[in-house]
């Protein structure tokens, strides 16, 4: 092996002389010796990294690229010289040296003998001779001999199939079974096409074909009944063109007739229309038009009289309503005003009463925490002074006289300065005179831009203009803009979700009133109790979106230029018929089944009143009840026989209809129009405040404009008066002012001070004498102080405390007094607006009533007027109007029998007309039928013949002509849907069909076969596993004997169950077997575990084994029998071991039950890799114990003295020769070679000259004789 860059391995490492049965790697944890397998694992080619103990290729070069060192390389050379083992296709090498190299960040590659390899080729490689590292059954890694014990029967069994190689065809036969169960999908898929597809398409395709030959029936059949009803159509044409001539001649006679009395009716008339207009033209003489101008006359004034007298009426009530109202209004003052007027003497007399608690309070907490602070001080021995301070009575004199002799001080010191300022003043006020003129000129005008600085104020605050107030509106705008657009983005989700509750239109016409359209009827209603949404809805039905308008003329443009979208329903509110529930037939329903059990769906609505019509056409014919009994009683009584709703949305109609049942989960949307009208009435808040704060904003730029002019107007004003004010302060008279000023100020401080030292000389005198008098009688005032001070705190406290609580109290009833006062003084203010409204509107009244009441009396005057003149008129008109009446009678009767006669020619000319029509049509329907059907020709002979097929006593053609009608319906009927191709399509699906059942039939036979082939290699498989199982049962036995002497071992199926089912270990000592693994020790469960795997390699040996640390949980001498169990077992495969124990090699290697030294020096001799650390380096020694370089010559002539003082054969010597010598041995080499305890020179002879010792004792041991370590354990250390 060469190893490069891998893991730890940073150097280029050599590792060579390997045996070709047994090779050991020792060394302490965390050495590197798992690297060694590592490294042979990912030569082998092995995919899962995590066996390797990494995650990508990149961890297994040294420090992940990071030392500088950038790719990792293994190469290891196989012997070859065996041919019967080599690899397929390698049989002509005798060596195989075969390199795997993997690049940060760069390709992976291998090489067979140098040239470059695909990672294919390597593992058919490997695969050949048995080393699949992906599948390895000849590697045991750390970990397997726990999961072996681990394992349930069925696992166990795994692990047989696996020696027995029936998994591969386990997981065949899993893909076949795979394959099958998609053949199966696909059968379903065919038969599913067959069903849902095919076979509807045949049965389809025979029906049309039967459609399609019961429409040639019809057309055959057709032709037939034609060819009968165009003869017969033929010969009635010939039949009514010879009867026209008769019938026309005496038609034309009796016209005739007609005519003569028609002229001799004529000439009567005329006579009597000139009787007639002789009597008129006297009438006319007498009376003339008159009569017809006094009507119209008397019908227009009682017209206007009728507008007027109504107007009036209209206006008497108004103002009788106006005058009600104020009186009520009026009354209402009064008594807020008296209530009021009460009240705040009421809240007066409060005030004082306050104050004076509130100040009482005051003084009672002050003389309280007086009274404390005086007891306190009196307790203590001391008394109160002035300041209430407590201080001892000496104390206190003490005090009073420095206070005599201070306010004696002050008193001259002020006294000085009073003098010294009314002197200075005198002095200031004649130099003032020198300056006055000057100051004063300054000081007018200084007065004079003031006046100018409040003018401009004044005008300024007129214009109302707050700065700032632009800025504020703008970005009201903004955030108001930005809720408006929110909200019409909310307001259009919702109308995408619920688009049946847009009504958009446009405006018809110019200027169009959109208040004359009120929507949709849903939009228009309030539910009263959400609980009936549903019962509601069911009940407006489509209804719910019809659309409300003023009038039908409304409704009429809205359809022809409102470009509505979709089709609406208009409700027009002026013609619509309103219908609702007789209150008789609402109080049967209410009887039937209760008051809370039944409602009219109007009363469960809000609307606006002038919208009742249409409520009452929508909702106003329909019940809604609590339950569906409720329902049925109410709409099938007798007396009611009305539609009603459940509160679920069940419908009980009249006419004997249920409609109901499972309804969607989703919400009535009468619910969820509540969420869609509040953002819509959201949006047009927002909308409404956008419009006025932009209007305000507009206005205000005006007003801006004339607020800057004033603004820099008033800001030169102000910068003049500052400089005014300036030169006022800053000159000599402000100055000498200024100086006059602080000296009055100064003499009145100065006065005050000598009035106050005055007054604290007499009272600290007089103190001063009281406090000498008490001090001569203390003990007795102390205890007259004491007692009358305690009385004073007791006194204070409860007078505090009453004092506080009526305070608490009256404050209380002030506070609720006052907020009565508000609420009656701002009634008394909205009272007194609304009288001033209801006065306006009564002064209206009143002054319209006057002038509508004059025009009124005018009106009935001149309609009194007219009535006379057309009764008088009338009276004349009746005489002449009788003789006129009887002559026009006459005429009448004349007229109407000249106007019947005229009536009979008109009747008779039309059958006139119509027979010559009819005579010049049966001509052209005879010509056109015989030029449209050449067959007549030749067949009109037989034409009503019997025995014929003309025969139209045998077949009616009357009937005929119905039956063409009905046989050409059907066959109109059937060429809209006939297919015309069935028969062709037919054919071709049938042949598909057949062709779709035979490919199924082949894959139905596939599958048969299939499962045929499984069942026979099902039985194969058994036999092969069973054979399998015996073989490896019979090995298991054998190596766990031969590990644990007197133990054996089966596998053996669970009970009640077959050995294809799963396997259990058993394991047995002498005759008794275990119950369960649970009864042996670690070492002897590590032993099962670890024979057992073996077994399984021994049933198909590799050419290679390799353990790691499986001897981890097992002591020497069962270490020792694994050797031994090698040897015996595995004669023909290489095994590498790695392992925590160095002493362990001899044994495994031990001939039999005899022991030579050329024996012992040959497992010396063996290839021992010792790892170890020597400066962050790994070096391997090997080679008879023989050390390179690195190591110093003290360890390497130590070393070679072992080897020159080595017998020629232990085996001669007796146990006690034996055992020391082992004991010399294994000390030495575990001291000197892992440097744990190295010893020192003088030691290292001692050790030799005892190894000598051992050597030179008596020889007469055979040397046959069994080895000390397999009776004593301590011994067999090897």
């Amino acid at each position: 092996m060469v190893i490069d860059g891998f893991k730890s391995y940073a150097q280029r490492t050599e590792i060579i002389g390997f045996d070709p049965l047994f090779n050991a790697i020792t060394g302490l944890n965390g050495s590197g010796k798992s690297n060694i397998l590592d490294s042979i694992c990912f030569l082998l080619g092995i995919t899962n990294l995590s066996h390797v103990r990494a995650t990508n290729l990149q961890e297994l070069v040294y420090k992940n690229g990071q030392a500088g060192i950038t790719k990792a390389t293994v190469s290891i050379t196989f012997d070859n010289a065996d041919k019967k083992q080599s690899p397929l296709g390698y049989e002509q090498y005798d060596e195989i040296t075969i390199t795997r190299q993997v690049v940060i960040g760069g390709r992976n590659k291998y090489l067979i003998n140098g040239s470059n390899a695909n990672n294919t080729r390597v593992q058919d490689l490997f695969r050949s001779v048995q080393l699949n590292v992906n599948n390895p059954h000849f590697l045991i890694m750390q970990g397997r001999i726990t999961k072996v014990l681990n394992m349930k029967p069925p696992e166990i069994l795994s692990m047989i199939e696996e020696a027995a190689g029936t998994r591969l065809y386990e997981s065949k036969k899993e893909a076949a079974q795979r394959t099958i169960e998609k053949k199966d999908a696909k059968l379903r898929e065919i038969d599913m096409v067959l069903k849902e597809d095919i076979t509807p398409t045949l049965s389809k395709l025979r029906e049309e074909r039967s459609s399609y030959l019961e429409y040639q029936k019809i057309i055959r059949e057709l032709e037939h009944l034609n060819k009968l009803y165009i003869a017969y159509q033929f010969v009635c044409a010939e039949e009514r063109k010879k009867k026209s001539a008769e019938e026309l001649l005496e038609m034309q006679e009796v016209i005739k007739k007609l005519k003569a009395r028609m002229t001799e009716i004529e000439e009567k008339v005329k006579e009597l229309d000139g009787v007639i207009k002789d009597l008129e033209n006297k009438r006319d003489q007498e009376s003339g038009s008159v009569m017809q101008k006094l009507e119209a006359a008397l019908a227009d004034k009682q017209k206007v009289e009728a507008v007027a007298q109504s107007a009036v009426d209209v206006k008497k009530e108004g103002l009788k309503a106006e005058n009600k109202k104020k009186k009520e209004l009026t009354k209402n003052i009064q008594d807020n005003k008296k209530a009021l007027v009460s009240k705040e003497k009421d809240m007066s007399k409060l005030g004082q009463e306050l104050e004076k608690l509130q100040a009482q309070s005051t003084t009672d907490q002050a003389n309280h925490d007086s009274a404390q602070k005086h007891y306190q001080a009196v307790s203590a021995g001391l008394s109160s002074n002035t300041d209430g301070e407590a201080a001892s009575l000496n104390d206190q004199l003490m005090t009073a006289k420095n206070e005599i002799s201070v306010a004696e001080t002050e008193t001259k010191q002020a006294q000085m300065k009073l003098k010294h300022a009314q002197q200075e003043i005198k002095k200031k006020q004649s130099d003032l005179k020198k300056t006055e003129q000057g100051y004063q000129k300054d000081k007018s005008a200084f007065d004079d831009i003031q006046k100018n600085m409040k003018a401009l104020e004044a005008e300024m605050n007129k214009l109302g203009f707050e700065e700032g107030r632009d800025e504020v509106l703008a970005a009201e705008r903004r955030t108001l803009s930005q809720e408006v657009h929110k909200l019409q983005e909310h307001l259009e989700t919702l109308e995408a979700r619920f688009p049946q509750l847009q009504f958009d239109y446009k405006d018809p016409e110019k200027n169009f009133d959109r208040s004359k359209v009120h929507g949709l009827v849903c939009k228009l209603i309030k539910i009263k109790d959400v609980k009936m949404a549903t019962a509601l809805e069911v009940s407006a039905g489509g209804k719910l979106y019809n659309v409300v308008v003023d009038t039908e003329v409304t409704g009429k443009k809205l359809i022809q230029k409102g470009e509505l979208r979709r089709r609406y329903t208009i409700i027009p509110l002026n013609k619509i018929a309103a219908r609702s529930i007789a209150p008789d037939v609402v109080r049967r329903a209410e009887d039937l089944v209760g008051k809370k059990n039944v409602n009219t769906a109007l009363s469960l609505i809000g609307y606006e009143k002038d919208l009742k019509a249409a409520m009452e056409f929508v909702f106003g014919s329909v019940f809604v009840c609590s339950d569906m009994n409720s329902a049925k009683k109410v709409t099938f009584d007798d007396k009611i026989m009305k539609k009603s709703v459940t509160m679920e949305g069940d419908s009980f109609d009249p006419a004997g209809t249920l409609t109901g049942g499972a309804r969607a989960h989703t919400n009535s949307i009468l619910e969820k129009l509540s969420e869609f009208t509040e953002v819509e009435s959201k949006l047009k808040e927002k909308q409404t405040k956008l419009h006025e704060v932009e209007k305000e904003l507009n206005s205000l730029k005006h007003v801006a404009e004339k607020y800057t002019t004033f603004k820099q107007k008033y800001d030169l004003k102000v910068q003049e008066a500052e400089l005014l004010k300036a030169r006022l302060e800053q000159g000599s008279h402000h100055q000498q002012l200024e100086d006059i000023e602080a000296l009055k100020q100064s003499i009145e401080e100065q006065e005050g001070v000598l009035k106050k030292a005055e007054e604290t000389q007499k009272k600290m005198s007089k103190k001063a004498k009281d406090l000498e008098d008490k001090i001569k009688n203390a003990k007795a005032v102390r205890e007259k102080e004491l007692k009358e001070a305690e009385g004073e705190v007791t006194k204070s406290k409860k007078k505090m405390e009453e004092s506080g609580r009526k305070m608490k109290e009256k404050y209380q009833e002030t506070e609720s007094l006052k907020l009565e006062m508000e609420e009656l003084q701002k009634e008394v203010e909205t009272y007194e607006e609304q009288i001033k409204t209801v006065e306006e509107t009564i002064a209206q009244f009143e002054e319209q009533i006057k002038d509508l009441a004059d025009k009124s009396q005018t009106t009935k005057t001149e309609v009194k007027e007219a009535q006379e003149a057309l009764n008088k008129q009338k009276d004349l008109l009746k005489a002449c109007n009788k003789d006129i009446s009887q002559r026009i009678g006459e005429q009448k009767d004349l007229q109407k029998e000249n106007h019947s006669s005229q009536l009979k020619i008109q009747e008779l000319e039309h059958k006139i007309s119509k027979f010559q029509n009819d005579s010049k049509s049966a001509a052209r329907e005879v010509e056109s039928l015989l030029k449209n059907y050449d067959w007549i020709i030749d067949e009109k002979k037989y034409f009503g013949h019997p025995n014929t097929a003309y025969d139209f006593q045998a077949n009616d053609p009357k009937v005929a002509e119905k039956k063409i009608g009905k046989l050409q319906e059907s066959k109109d009927k059937l060429s809209k849907s006939v297919n015309m191709r069935a028969m062709n399509m037919l054919g071709k699906a049938e042949e598909q069909y057949a062709d779709l059942m035979k490919k199924r039939k082949i894959v139905l036979n596939d599958k048969t076969k299939i499962a045929a082939v499984i069942e026979e290699l099902d039985q194969k498989k058994n036999e092969a596993l069973t054979k399998a199982w015996e073989q490896v049962n019979k090995d298991f036995s054998s190596i766990f004997s031969t590990l644990l002497p007197g133990a054996r071992a089966k596998l053996s199926p669970p009970e009640g169950q077959s050995a294809l089912d799963g396997l259990e270990v058993r394991v047995g000592f002498g005759d008794v077997w275990k119950e369960s693994l649970s009864e042996l020790s670690g070492g002897q469960r590590s032993l099962i575990a670890l024979s057992l795997i073996l077994a399984m390699l021994l049933f198909k040996p590799a050419p290679l084994y390799i353990l790691d640390e499986v001897d981890a949980a097992l002591d020497i001498s069962h270490t020792q029998n694994i050797g031994q169990m090698i040897k015996s077992h595995f004669k023909h495969s290489q095994f590498i071991v790695v392992s925590l124990k160095d002493d362990k090699i001899c044994g495994w290697c031990f001939h039999g039950n005899t022991m030579r030294i050329e024996e012992i020096w040959l497992v010396l001799a063996l290839v021992l890799f010792v790892t170890e650390f020597v400066e962050s380096r790994k070096y391997y020694d090997y080679k008879q114990y023989t050390y390179r370089k690195k190591r110093d010559d003290r360890k390497y002539k130590n070393a070679k003295a072992l080897c020159d003082t080595r017998p020629e054969c232990l085996a001669k010597y007796s146990a006690e020769q034996s055992a020391c010598v082992r004991k010399c041995i294994s000390e030495f080499c575990y001291n000197e070679l892992y440097a744990v305890d190295p010893l020192e020179d003088g030691e290292i002879d001692v050790r030799l000259n005892s190894f000598k010792g051992c050597l030179s004792q008596d020889k007469s041991n055979k040397h046959n004789e069994k080895l000390p370590g397999e009776s004593n354990p301590d011994l067999g250390i090897g």
